[in-house]
């Protein structure tokens, strides 16, 4: 726990000020460097996501298909594709590094990437 968010006596003196002063630098640095931390671990959270809804087969109704991106700061994820049709569904997961991906994307997969590009991180 942070001692800045303990009720703190008023100073009676300044080395009492000087002693809170010291505490809140601590407990500042301590706060810095979490913020750090955590900002550098979020580079590799989702932070990007571009949804498309399409209709692969015109017999059927709908736009019941999709492809979703999920990306992280530095473009890297997963692209998820769903195309539906009346005997079924089939699902598909295509790994995305730098915004690429070494398995030929549909171009509905492309315009879901696209998409998280115009998200700022």
């Amino acid at each position: 726990m942070f001692k800045f968010l303990k009720k703190q006596k008023e100073p009676k003196n300044l080395n009492e000020l000087l002693s809170q002063f010291r505490v809140l630098k601590k407990d500042f640095e301590k706060i810095s460097k979490e913020v750090k931390g955590l900002k550098r671990n979020g580079k590799f959270s989702i932070q990007r996501v571009g949804v498309v809804r399409f209709n692969p087969f015109k017999e059927i109704g709908g736009n019941q298909s999709f492809s979703i991106a999920l990306l992280d700061a530095n473009n890297d994820g997963v692209v998820l594709t769903s195309l539906y049709n009346r005997e079924g569904n089939r699902f598909f997961a295509k790994q995305i590094k730098n915004g690429q991906s070494k398995y030929l994307l549909s171009g509905e997969e492309k315009r879901a990437i696209e998409q998280t590009k115009s998200i700022k991180v």
